[in-house]
């Protein structure tokens, strides 16, 4: 090899380790804050928006896209003008957190339930009981920051019966970065019994950290994972795990999404509350469901004056669970990465 050649593989190199670098980069992080809504931009592009205005029963985020731009989350009922998009479940927007029975009102759903907004791909899925329903409602921003590759966000919010009376209170912490193949949202939920009783947590499967993701990463292109090394629907609705991943293609892009349960959060590893029609949560509460056990009771009660934290990870990725190595990714989470 001349010293030419030499110097141009090193050259070549240098670009090849350069490139490499680049791409697993983290990326600029930059939040906007508005009215009703904080809006979350990474590298420039959209990434999601966080809504906690009046016109919604409860905060949520919508859309969620991967680092090309792709929507990953279904838009009904925020939108009703996307072609071929299922329209059951109103009450699944995009990202949320919520639970189904906090003493014996429902902030999970909204509005009266009836068999036909709960059935999906043909399959009727009920609701554990009709139950008055609740909001959570906006009370202030504590934080909106950006922080150069990292974004954060701190809302308070109060849980507020049929009749008006606030029954507890809830804090959402989000934290936001990226880089070239994946998206990251670190989530803090926080529930206190602050206002003169406790709140009870009834054991119901409808709960309690959710997303509702698109078509395609539904059955029947849907490929669903667990921690466990579980695959279907089947094998991993109502059982423990660190985390889950849905996985498919959608628009051309070949994606997914994994939710993590922190070691830290309450009765780690969690259970799940996946469904191949689309919805995919985490649920600590619903053991006489998930076990199919009447006897159970997964109910917990947060005393007078005391909270309760659950944390979560969003990982959004491009490729399977295997190519986008989310059990590593899951690894780097557990041990605060």
């Amino acid at each position: 090899m001349t010293g030419i050649q030499k110097f141009a593989f090193l050259l070549s190199l240098a670009a090849l380790v350069s490139c490499t670098y680049l791409a697993a980069a983290d990326e600029t992080v930059k939040l906007e804050k508005h009215a009703d809504s904080v809006d979350v931009l990474i590298d420039g592009k959209p990434f999601t928006n966080y809504y906690f205005g009046p016109n919604s029963p409860k905060p949520y985020m919508s859309p969620l896209r991967t680092p090309q731009g792709t929507i990953i989350t279904r838009g009904f009922p925020m939108r009703t003008d996307i072609p071929g998009e299922h329209h059951d479940h109103p009450h699944h927007r995009a990202l949320f957190f919520a639970h189904g029975d906090i003493n014996g009102i429902d902030f999970w759903g909204e509005g009266t339930a009836n068999k036909a907004s709960q059935t999906a791909n043909g399959v009727y899925y009920p609701s554990a009981g009709e139950l008055p329903t609740g909001k959570t409602r906006f009370r202030k921003l504590d934080e909106v920051k950006s922080h150069g590759t990292t974004g954060s966000l701190k809302a308070e919010f109060d849980l507020v019966a049929p009749d008006g009376k606030v029954i507890g209170s809830e804090t959402q912490e989000y934290s936001f970065r990226g880089d070239a193949a994946s998206r990251i949202i670190d989530c803090t939920f926080t529930l206190t019994a602050d206002k003169g009783e406790p709140l009870k947590m009834v054991d119901t499967k409808e709960g309690t950290f959710a997303i509702r993701v698109v078509n395609g990463l539904s059955k029947p292109g849907l490929k669903m994972t667990d921690s466990e090394g579980r695959e279907g629907v089947d094998n991993i609705w109502g059982k423990r795990a660190s985390w889950v991943n849905y996985d498919g293609t959608v628009d051309g892009e070949s994606l997914g999404v994994a939710i993590f349960d922190s070691p830290t959060s309450f009765r780690h590893p969690t259970w799940w509350h996946a469904r191949d029609y689309g919805l995919f949560a985490a649920n600590p509460f619903g053991w006489h469901d998930f076990y199919k056990d009447p006897k159970r009771d997964g109910s917990y009660t947060i005393e007078q004056g005391k909270s309760l934290t659950l944390r979560y990870r969003v990982y959004i990725h491009h490729g399977d669970a295997a190519e986008a190595h989310v059990a590593e990714a899951y690894s780097a989470y557990a041990g605060g990465k």
